[in-house]
């Protein structure tokens, strides 16, 4: 058990650290040495988790978006709905320094996407799973009646475009979009869809 313990915190931070050579110097310039360098691991052991540069990318893409989903929805059991909905879309936009990181993963992503086609299937499926994500927290609200009911499929699809297109706005510093104004938009439709009143929910 305990040989399984420390293999697991290794794949964590290998992967931590291949988020953030990733998101600094860009998929294509990455070589295996660098993620090792900075993981604290030597090259060999980092061969041994991840055969190659694109099994890597694609884990710590979903080490990225794992690691959000638990740190939102660690007490939706207890919390409402709206605080959940909240917590996401402040995920879903570069609202700090960990989130612009995680925006410049997508971003390659994106990049990659277009040039090969199993990246492609892989980031077709992810953003299924943010699509779930937020339909999961909007559909949770109608059912318990704190959201007006809503087509959940559509709300859901038009927050992923929203964030999306404000997003990627944020990141290339448009004088016209700040992060918080694109939050209070975002936040502005899912209130007209949900019939929400009041500031955006705190943490």
């Amino acid at each position: 058990m305990a040989t399984n313990g420390r293999t697991a915190q290794t794949r964590e931070r290998i992967l931590s650290a291949a988020c953030e050579v990733i998101a600094e110097t860009g998929f294509e310039k990455i070589r295996m040495r660098m993620v090792a360098e900075r993981a604290g691991v030597s090259t060999a052991l980092l061969h041994y988790h991840f055969e190659t540069r694109e099994k890597l990318f694609t884990e710590a893409m979903t080490h990225s978006f794992a690691n959000s989903t638990f740190e939102v929805e660690h007490d939706a059991d207890v919390v409402p709905a709206a605080v959940i909905l909240a917590r996401i879309v402040r995920n879903l936009l570069p609202m700090d320094a960990e989130l612009r990181q995680d925006w410049r993963l997508w971003q390659e992503l994106w990049v990659r996407s277009l040039r090969d086609g199993t990246t492609r299937d892989f980031a077709v499926d992810l953003y299924a799973q943010l699509h779930q994500w937020v339909a999961g927290a909007i559909k949770r609200g109608v059912e318990s009646g704190e959201f007006t009911d809503t087509d959940v499929d559509e709300l859901s699809t038009l927050v992923l475009a929203l964030c999306d297109g404000y997003g990627i706005r944020v990141m290339l510093g448009d004088p016209a979009v700040s992060a918080q104004g694109a939050l209070e938009r975002v936040w502005g439709h899912l209130c007209r869809a949900l019939g929400l009143v009041g500031e955006i929910p705190g943490s």
